[in-house]
């Protein structure tokens, strides 16, 4: 298996950069866009008896939000990982050594 390039500092933050505004947009589209402005047209739709547009400003949008931390999360370790800036035994602190 070839090993792939070394990535740039640069390259490395300007995909950090690209995906947290990614994520950052997927919040503020569900978060105000579904939960806030789109609601009256939600609340058509029922979703267990309540009505979607009140379902996702009271759930809907904190269960994206947690999702989009756990996808921040994976992606970024891939990200880490491809840089070569993974956590390992050797730059990672054991516990309470240097806290």
């Amino acid at each position: 298996m070839p090993v792939p390039p070394p990535v740039t500092k640069e390259a490395y933050w300007r995909g950090q950069k690209r995906r947290i505004a990614i994520l950052l947009t997927v919040w503020a589209v569900v978060g105000f866009g579904l939960a806030i402005f789109a609601a009256p047209a939600l609340n058509e739709i029922s979703l267990g008896g309540v009505p979607l547009g009140f379902w996702m400003a009271q759930q809907g949008a904190i269960f994206v939000f947690v999702a989009l931390i756990g996808v921040y999360a994976w992606t970024s370790d891939r990200a880490d990982r491809a840089a070569g800036l993974d956590e390992t035994p050797e730059t990672t602190a054991a516990t309470g050594e240097g806290h």
